[in-house]
């Protein structure tokens, strides 16, 4: 492994067992047995460090997501695909999901909050867009995409949540019944 990926891993365990605000660039470097000038050269800052690792481990989410975001005549399936893509990713990846979800609850003028509002920003638009498309089949969907994106993106990172914590496991039943209730409160 090379250096800027240890200061990335190193980085990603302590933000996301600590906290952002509470990990030190210096902790940073000696976690990865390196220099602060090491982390300079590669990032520039500790916030340069943090949108660094929030944008690359993001990409591989975001790339899976336009994909199965695009909405092809089916409501429930489309919906089932974006869930599996989330679920399947936050698997792959519990400590950067962990992190990124604390920094959305990150006090308003933080950094953290700062760097991962982005991200958050371009899930609701593609979701956003989903039930656009969805709304000219469905003409009760009319008017409630930003609704709609929000509420659905809060339930599968509530189920995130839960299974990072131990309390469900995100396979393909629990896939299906988030899928199922978010759908009946549409069609409702």
């Amino acid at each position: 492994m090379n250096n800027r990926m240890r200061l990335l891993n190193c980085a990603l365990d302590l933000f996301s067992a600590r906290g952002y605000d509470a990990v030190g660039v210096q902790e940073i470097v000696d976690s990865a047995g390196l220099t602060k000038p090491t982390l300079y050269h590669y990032f520039g800052s500790k916030v340069g460090l943090l949108e660094t690792l929030l944008s690359e481990r993001f990409g591989e989410l975001y790339t899976k997501l336009r994909s199965e975001a695009d909405y092809r005549g089916d409501v429930p399936l489309t919906l089932h695909r974006v869930a599996a893509v989330y679920f399947r990713f936050a698997e792959r990846n519990p400590t950067y999901y962990r992190m990124q979800l604390s920094m959305w609850f990150a006090p308003p003028q933080s950094e953290s909050l700062k760097s991962v509002t982005r991200l958050n920003e371009k899930q609701q638009e593609l979701l956003e867009h989903l039930f656009i498309c969805a709304a000219k089949d469905h003409g009760n969907m009319k008017g409630r995409h930003k609704a709609y994106a929000a509420t659905f993106l809060g339930m599968i990172n509530t189920y995130i949540a839960l299974a990072l914590n131990g309390y469900v496991v995100l396979d393909e039943a629990l896939t299906h019944r988030a899928v199922h209730q978010f759908m009946h409160g549409i069609f409702s």
